[in-house]
């Protein structure tokens, strides 16, 4: 009798066996699941180089006219201002799944090294101008047509500041934009293309003093 009391219980193996075949089964349905998955991923990674080329494809169809109309806009101020025949070549690429615009200063059919000659007054004037424009563009239910410029005109030779504030002018007038101007040149150069032009002055008594020249 007392050997019969070993023998293990029947029922109580069956119900262990069912447990196990349900949890040998929920192994086998998530190994396909992670199977399928990763199938899936390696067929969509294989795609990646393709779409990365399609995209930048999209991206130069998309903004084909914007940097045409950059391009065109951007070499017209500097061949304005400058008197040079200068070029800006806009050119977008996809870099961290976002799109770029490097631009290029072309100069006797080739690019410029704008860390030199006259590379100060063209950063100046490419500054102002993608402002403007990016400005523009703007809801202006959202945003104030107002822009500062401070020393925008640093690299400019004293004679070319009349050209870049006239230039200023009239595309702060067709857009309908407040620009105010801070420079260090004097304040005759600004007299024709200002509304207004205050000077600041050092002052004993005040530390600072404002005066309406125009």
């Amino acid at each position: 009798m007392d050997s019969l009391h070993e023998l293990p219980d029947l029922e109580a193996l069956e119900r262990r066996a069912d447990r196990l075949s349900a949890s040998a089964a929920a192994r086998v349905d998530e190994y396909k699941r992670n199977l399928l998955e990763l199938e899936e991923n390696s067929a969509f990674l294989s795609l990646a180089p393709v779409a990365g080329e399609k995209l930048e494809e999209l991206s130069k169809s998309l903004f084909g006219e914007l940097l045409e109309e950059l391009q065109t806009n951007l070499t017209h101020a500097i061949r304005e201002i400058l008197g040079q025949e200068r070029e800006v070549k806009a050119e977008p690429s996809i870099r961290d799944r976002k799109i770029q615009v490097d631009f290029q200063i072309m100069n006797d059919g080739g690019p410029e090294d704008i860390m030199v000659g006259q590379g100060g007054s063209v950063c100046n004037i490419l500054s102002v101008g993608l402002r403007l424009i990016a400005l523009s563009r703007l809801d202006p239910e959202q945003h104030r047509p107002f822009l500062v410029l401070d020393e925008q005109d640093c690299w400019l030779r004293p004679d070319l500041v009349p050209r870049f504030m006239n230039l200023i002018s009239l595309i702060a007038g067709r857009l309908g934009f407040q620009v105010l101007v801070i420079s260090h040149h004097p304040l005759d150069l600004f007299a024709g293309s200002a509304d207004k032009i205050v000077a600041l002055e050092q002052d004993r008594e005040k530390g600072v003093r404002l005066s309406l020249v125009k």
